[in-house]
Order: C-alpha cells, then sequence, then structure tokens
C-alpha cells in the first residue's frame, strides 16, 4: 500500500521557478542545519535556525525588500516552501505578526508606522496574539462592543475579546475596538496595536487581563483577554480611526488565503504517518480502512489544488474571494474526518492516554481533540456554506443572516 506525494508536478510559472532555484541551492548548502528545528508549529521568533533565515531574508517572503523581506508573489513563496518542504526542514514563520499584522500595516500604515513596526516584528521583538472575537458576537465579528475612546495621544480600551491565540508569548495585541458607537455597525471601528506588558512572573499588566481557556487535550491555545483601561498610542492605531473594517478584510483575506498553496502539506505529512500506524497495527488488509485511506489521499489533493486557485485569486485580486470558503469547508472537515479514521485504526488504545501522572493525550488523541474545532475558528462551516451559496451560486441571502 502506497499513498506517497501526487505523481503531477505544478508548474507556477518562470518566476516561481526561479525563486524555487534560489531556495533549492541554498538549502543544498544550510539545510543541515535545520534538522531537528521545532519552533512549534513552524513559529519561533529566535533560535539558531531561525536567525539563519532571517539574515538571508527567508522570513517574511512577502513583505517588500526595503523592510527586509523578499517581495516575492504568493505563487514564487510556495515555490520556495515546496522547496524546503522537500529538503525536510522547516521554514519557520513569525506567527500573525508576518502573517496577518504585517501585511495590514505594509497596505494601510504610515510610512511612520512601517518604519518602526515592521522591522520589530521581523527581528522577533513583537509577537502578536489576536483581539477580534468577542463572546456575545459568534462569527458576527463586525459586532464588536469593546470601546476605543480617544484620552489625548492615546486609546483607551474598555471591553472583553475571546479566543485569542498565541497570547502565551505575546508583547502585543491587534484589537478590534469601536472608537464612534453612533456610527453604523461596519464602521466606526479602528484597528489598533495594544501592548502587552508584562511582570517579572510574565503576567500582563497595562490594564490586561488573560485568562487560559484549558481545552480538552489539555492545553490552553487560547485565552479570554479583559481590557479595563489599557492604553495603547493613537500612533498604533492602522489605517486611522474609523477605518478598522477595512483593514481587519486585509489581516481575514491573508489568514483565509495566505498558506493556501502550502495548506495541503501538513495533512499530507499526518495522512503518510497514518499510513505508517496503519501497516504497524496489521490493518492495511482491512477494505473498509484501505478505502478510506484512499479517499483521504485523494481529498489532500484537492486541497492541494484548490489552494493553488484560491492563491491564484489571491495573487490576481488582492482578494481571495469565496473560493477560501470552499477551501475552508474543505480542509477543515477532511482534518475532522482523517482524525476520526485514526482514532478507528488505533481501535481500543484510541480509549487510553499515555501512562503517567499527568493527563497526556497521543499524537493521534490530541489531533482527534483538535479536529473538532477546525470547523469553528476562522469561519463556521454555516458561515462558510452561506458564502458559497451566496456568492458562488448566487443564491438568495439567508433572512436570518440579514
Amino acid at each position: 500500500m502506497s499513498l506517497g506525494p501526487a505523481e503531477l508536478d505544478v508548474d507556477l510559472g518562470p518566476a516561481a521557478r526561479v525563486a524555487g532555484a534560489e531556495a533549492r541551492a541554498w538549502l543544498e548548502e544550510h539545510a543541515e542545519a535545520g534538522r531537528g528545528f521545532d519552533g512549534g508549529r513552524g513559529i519561533a521568533p529566535r533560535g539558531p535556525w531561525v536567525d539563519l533565515l532571517r539574515e538571508h531574508r527567508w522570513l517574511c517572503l512577502g513583505w517588500p525588500e526595503e523592510v527586509g523581506g523578499r517581495g516575492l508573489s504568493g505563487l514564487e513563496a510556495a515555490a520556495v516552501d515546496a522547496e524546503f518542504a522537500r529538503a525536510g526542514v522547516t521554514r519557520p514563520t513569525l506567527g500573525m505578526g508576518e502573517s496577518l499584522v504585517g501585511p495590514a500595516i505594509i497596505v494601510h500604515g504610515t510610512d511612520e508606522q512601517k518604519r518602526r513596526l515592521l522591522p520589530r516584528i521581523l527581528g522577533g521583538e513583537d509577537r502578536y496574539c489576536q483581539g477580534f472575537s468577542e463572546p456575545e458576537a459568534g462569527s458576527d465579528l463586525a459586532n464588536v462592543q469593546t470601546r476605543g475612546v480617544v484620552d489625548g495621544d492615546e486609546l483607551v480600551i474598555t471591553g472583553q475579546k475571546v479566543w485569542t491565540s498565541w497570547y502565551w508569548g505575546a508583547t502585543m495585541c491587534f484589537a478590534l475596538v469601536r472608537t464612534d458607537p453612533r456610527a453604523p455597525k461596519h464602521e466606526g471601528i479602528s484597528y489598533v496595536l495594544v501592548p502587552l506588558e508584562r511582570d517579572e512572573e510574565g503576567q500582563p499588566t497595562n490594564g490586561i487581563e488573560l485568562r487560559p481557556l484549558r481545552q480538552i487535550g489539555g492545553e490552553a491555545h487560547f485565552a479570554e483577554t479583559f481590557f479595563d483601561g489599557a492604553r495603547a498610542p493613537l500612533a498604533n492605531v492602522i489605517g486611522g480611526l474609523g477605518n478598522g473594517w477595512r483593514v481587519s478584510k486585509t489581516t481575514l483575506g491573508n489568514e483565509r488565503g495566505g498558506s493556501a498553496a502550502t495548506q495541503h502539506l501538513r495533512f499530507e505529512s499526518a495522512l503518510r504517518a497514518l499510513v505508517a500506524e496503519t501497516r504497524r497495527r496489521g490493518r492495511t488488509a482491512d477494505p473498509v480502512v484501505r478505502q478510506r485511506l484512499a479517499e483521504a489521499h485523494t481529498t489532500v489533493q484537492l486541497i492541494r489544488y484548490g489552494g493553488l486557485r484560491t492563491l491564484a485569486t489571491l495573487v490576481d485580486t488582492g482578494d481571495p474571494g469565496p473560493t477560501a470558503s470552499i477551501a475552508k469547508m474543505l480542509w477543515s472537515e477532511h482534518h475532522r474526518r482523517l482524525a476520526e479514521l485514526a482514532l478507528d485504526v488505533l481501535g481500543a488504545d484510541a480509549l487510553v492516554t499515555e501512562p503517567g501522572d499527568r493527563y497526556r493525550p497521543n499524537r493521534w488523541q490530541a489531533d482527534f481533540f483538535g479536529s473538532r474545532s477546525s470547523t469553528i475558528w476562522g469561519g463556521t462551516a454555516e458561515i462558510q456554506r452561506n458564502i458559497v451559496a451566496e456568492r458562488v451560486l448566487g443564491l438568495p441571502r439567508d433572512p436570518s443572516s440579514s
């Protein structure tokens, strides 16, 4: 039984071939330095491998050259990432600062903001967590209730956020706050970068409290964030007061479309690991298991080519459009099915955790637990289906969403 990478390669064009060839040549000389790198899902601001990549400008590939990037298009960056994957080493990112905040600053920031803020992300001084979702807003991101009141040259922020990702090592929070409560729903919102000052024990100060949300897998990947008179300089408002919704669309577009061409790689790796586990347990002769593995392989390739379509749309128009919603549905639902298959392969072993005093799910159990949220975060599957129905199929708008 063999489920390797797809035989058909994709030509991303001459510019992408040049970028890929440059990365391949560099990796032939330097890849050994990246063996064994573990940056926590590929996200790490510092370390020998990260510093080497920073020195040779293999971080923030899409950023302009004048701020330390390479100015690569999405297709060129996809070709570079493919070479890193082929070499068996991780090309780490600088988290949300690189992928979400940086693009918003590049598109909407002033020259002063670009000079001041982008080098701090690239250098690892500023590490961002996200302050978008709110307890009463659900998937309605524009229903922002957290308030920002101008006080001199600062914003004073009061309110609550939830599902704050990557909070534990963050020094900054990019947040949507309502600075004009009299304006229409999608107006009067500002996009502000809030300092997360911390005391000697690592706890936030500056009128901010983070309460970790413990998940079923035992980890706390998210937190509730409480702003009680937190202060941020007006110089940290991106796009100007009241223009936050427009800025947030740039961030969300990068969140949904930025990794489109490489999204399949982690699922391809997980599938290979599951095939190996299936062999180890002697389950490869089971026709149902074989059929489900083959279906998973097919879906990974659909994610791959659908991601390329999303990326092409993003490169062409600057907006991933409704194809990003199709991609989100496809990969998130695949993630759940693959995790369920993994537990079926484990059989009775799926019911017990690793021995020891601490609750420690194995990799398959942890992936199963995590997969349950895949169809919720980043826009629920129901919201994605509404987008596809209305913007792709041209069906009437759902009255309940008006």
